[in-house]
């Protein structure tokens, strides 16, 4: 679906300008961000899934620090290619496995693993190895990049 400036008015102007960064934390985020923007925590939800699917957005989450939340690294596994989903879907089942992917590489499933602490972290992939009974290449973060991907729109100009 194609969305041009017009089709946006101020409340969702208001929704886009005001939350790229700053996402309340909260229980009830979308409340808190009706109370700034005066007006429902219904109608902020509608907005913002209008906007998604219109394709103005394309993720409403926070983003956070994760070494300030516990632990967490990349990782990749080697998997025959006719498996890979099989392998995909054990890998998925792990808890704290998020982000898993195919790439086309000798190592050809990624995957970022977290959980609350250093030695949980390791025991999950311990039990992925023997689950998976393959070894998994282990990359911990070295440096972080930060990522702050937010705008400044010129509505005007947009007109």
């Amino acid at each position: 679906m194609h969305c041009h400036s017009h089709d946006l008015d101020m409340l969702d102007r208001r929704l886009i300008d005001s939350y790229q960064r700053g996402l309340p934390v909260c229980p009830r985020p979308f409340h808190a961000m009706a109370e700034c923007l005066g007006t429902s925590e219904a109608q902020v939800i509608d907005r913002l899934q209008r906007l998604q699917a219109l394709g103005v957005l394309s993720r409403v989450g926070a983003v956070f620090d994760h070494a300030m939340a516990g632990a967490s690294l990349l990782a990749a596994v080697a998997v025959p290619e006719e498996q890979r989903d099989a392998f995909a879907e054990l890998i998925n089942q792990t808890p704290g496995v998020n982000h898993n992917y195919a790439r086309e590489h000798h190592y050809n499933l990624w995957f970022v693993v977290t959980a609350p602490e250093e030695k949980s972290l390791a025991a999950r992939l311990t039990r992925l190895e023997a689950l998976l009974g393959r070894s998994i290449l282990r990359l911990p973060m070295e440096e972080s990049f930060h990522i702050d991907l937010a705008f400044t729109i010129p509505w005007a100009e947009l007109e």
